[in-house]
């Protein structure tokens, strides 16, 4: 969920500064049931180490699981401003700028540049088993900035910190750990080291004073990132994009004690630490599995586990608390079967299975009108960030597509808690619920199951059906309170090709009439989420017009069912473009960008380091043959590279 109504909100957030977060918030978010061994083992391997697992600041590399720190912060010693904290995306008036380098997964190699008051420094880091090294050289010096390191225990766990001259010192009933200060002129506290930014700083375990050593350990865990990256060849800057995005968005949750990846850091600060979305945090576990299975997993699982008392899982869950009233388009079972095909791991699919039927079944049961299915909000549980009932913005909200001009002229109705139309794009995405769900209840010997679902998925395909407009050639939504077509056109009427309901006539009817024709969607940056001739195209705000990467995502996916090489070969090419534009001009990954330009922060309300970016990527990592072939069912799937 992106919401408008927050928008003013995170534009305080982008502009203002942010406070250490060195406690926990007691809160109960998440699933209450007893947590299983192999999540328990799997939140454990994940949890250790040294990382940016603090949120609130790239500038934080933290121990787990000892939860030690070592924070770096910057003064300038004319003004007395203080920089405790930095995020990548941030912007405003003397605001840190990050740029976001290599990160492997696991924080064995980490690599950023941080600018602040003329300032200019790069900051890197190591570990390799008990060895650990971090190292601040200054790119642009200025004499007025001091560097200073902070030692703190994090999330009010066990453990002492101590400095003595230019040693770090921690202890904890396990733990004895010594790092080491060196360069530059020191000013030691009993809190705090100060240093000057005039000669590279360094800190390692034990005692190495030579800094030509410490290069040499850092840069080997470089070349180790550079490596995988390789691995991609043509594709190694679209694979470099996407992994290092959603490697500076793990972190870790100190109340559940696991790791995950939310969208950003700069949306964690505004929700106590955390959010996760329900389609996003979908789409980050299908493109973490590429190359790490266990935050892959989860991932996911940790959404799902987010299902509410009312049998969905919600549009988000949080530090502070999740949406009850709503939920947000059905992604989940495509994404768990798509990663159980790599891993085939069966624990996986019983871990998840509950939740996702009952997922699939709350939407039959509550957005259902005359077997169409509508987005919508249950009032019993209107959102507590709005204050309202009966919100129409609600609805839309579920749809994930927040001030999309499609439902303009829909009529909330109170009494059903739904936008009154017929949704083309969430009806096809429920077929395709429907039948991948299907296909893991066949792996797990759910047969009963099975057969509700192939019947439930063939009963809405056919509804699905009489949406199709002949004389216009594409699926249309349709007003239910008036029984007319809306021809709004938004790439969600192209999701049929996803449930496989048109034949191949009709979805090259589609694509001839409608992908490919310039007044709607054609051009040098595709594809804007309404179409170009839409009178909200000019907005650019939003879903009023800007490109969204999920939803070329989907349509990618939906033209593999089709012999249509020609559009996915155009939507491949230009999806990868979109993304290196910004990527290599600036090292972002935008959330949503300009449909015109191809620009990502031409406006305040596309994040600048945002993990969904990266399926733009994803795309030709999936149509070059890095990632399993969606169109092998699961027991005839063999993983080949």
């Amino acid at each position: 969920m992106r919401k408008q109504f927050f928008f003013s909100v995170l534009s305080l957030l982008l502009m203002g500064q942010t406070t250490f977060a060195g406690s926990i918030q007691d809160h109960t978010q998440g699933s209450k049931n007893p947590e299983s061994k192999e999540v328990t083992v799997l939140n454990t391997r994940l949890a250790k180490g040294w990382n940016t697992w603090n949120t609130r600041s790239v500038l934080s590399q933290v121990l787990l699981p000892e939860c030690f720190s070592i924070n770096l912060q910057l003064q300038d010693k004319t003004t007395h401003e203080l920089l405790t904290e930095a995020l990548i995306g941030r912007s405003g008036k003397n605001k840190e700028m990050v740029k976001p380098g290599p990160h492997s997964y696991d924080g064995s190699y980490t690599e950023l540049t941080v600018t602040w008051n003329n300032l200019e420094m790069k900051v890197q880091s190591a570990w390799e088993g008990n060895r650990f090294a971090l190292m601040i050289t200054p790119v642009i010096p200025n004499d007025t900035v001091e560097l200073l390191i902070k030692p703190a225990v994090l999330w009010d766990r066990a453990g002492k910190v101590k400095i003595e001259g230019n040693k770090i010192l921690f202890t904890n009933d396990s733990s004895n750990i010594s790092l080491t200060v060196h360069g530059g002129k020191l000013n030691g506290s009993d809190t705090i080291v100060r240093c000057t930014l005039n000669t590279p700083i360094w800190l390692s375990t034990g005692d190495d004073n030579d800094l030509s050593g410490i290069a040499g350990f850092i840069g080997r865990a470089r070349s180790k990132v550079m490596e995988e990256q390789m691995k991609y060849q043509s594709d190694s800057l679209l694979y470099t994009a996407m992994q290092s995005v959603l490697a500076w968005d793990v972190i870790y949750e100190p109340v559940h004690r696991r790791v995950i990846a939310p969208v950003s850091r700069i949306w964690n600060c505004n929700w106590n630490g955390w959010v996760l979305f329900d389609w996003d945090t979908y789409f980050a576990s299908y493109m973490l599995s590429l190359s790490n299975k266990d935050l892959s997993y989860s991932n996911a699982i940790a959404i799902t586990k987010e299902i509410t008392p009312n049998g969905f899982i919600p549009n988000f869950g949080s530090g502070s608390y999740k949406s009850e009233d709503r939920s947000q388009p059905p992604v989940g079972s495509m994404i768990i079967r798509e990663i159980y095909r790599k891993y085939h791991e069966k624990w996986l699919l019983k871990e998840v299975f509950d939740e996702l039927i009952t997922w699939n079944r709350w939407w039959m049961d509550n957005r259902d009108v005359d077997g169409y299915l509508c987005w919508g909000s249950n009032l019993k549980n209107p959102d507590k960030s709005s204050g309202k009932k009966d919100n129409k913005q609600e609805a839309m909200w579920e749809s994930g597509l927040d001030n999309s001009p499609m439902y303009d002229e829909a009529v909330f109705d109170s009494t059903k808690h739904v936008l009154m139309m017929a949704d083309v794009g969430l009806m096809s995405l429920y077929i395709s619920d429907c039948r991948n769900l299907a296909e893991i209840a066949k792996e797990l010997g759910k047969s009963e199951i099975e057969k509700e679902l192939v019947l439930r998925g063939d009963q809405y395909a056919q509804k699905l059906e009489t949406l199709w407009n002949e004389k216009f050639g594409m699926y249309l939504n349709r007003n239910l309170s008036t029984g007319a077509p809306s021809y709004r056109v938004s790439p969600t009427l192209f999701y049929p090709l996803l449930a496989k309901v048109p034949d191949q006539k009709q979805a090259q009817r589609m694509i001839s009439e409608h992908f490919n024709n310039p007044k709607e969607f054609r051009g040098e940056w595709i594809i804007p989420s309404i179409a170009r001739n839409d009178s909200a195209f000019k907005d650019n705000n939003y879903w009023r017009g800007r490109i969204w990467a999920p939803m070329n995502f989907l349509i990618y996916l939906g033209m593999r069912n089709y012999d249509l090489p020609l559009a996915r070969k155009d939507l491949t090419e230009k999806s990868g473009n979109l993304l290196l534009k910004s990527w290599t001009e600036e090292n972002h990954v935008y959330e949503n960008y300009n449909s015109v330009n191809g620009q990502g922060g031409d406006v305040t309300s596309s994040d600048k380091f945002y993990h969904w970016g990266a399926l733009l990527g994803f795309i030709s990592l999936i149509e070059n043959g890095y990632v399993l072939p969606l169109e092998k069912p699961l027991k005839e799937a063999v993983y080949e590279r």
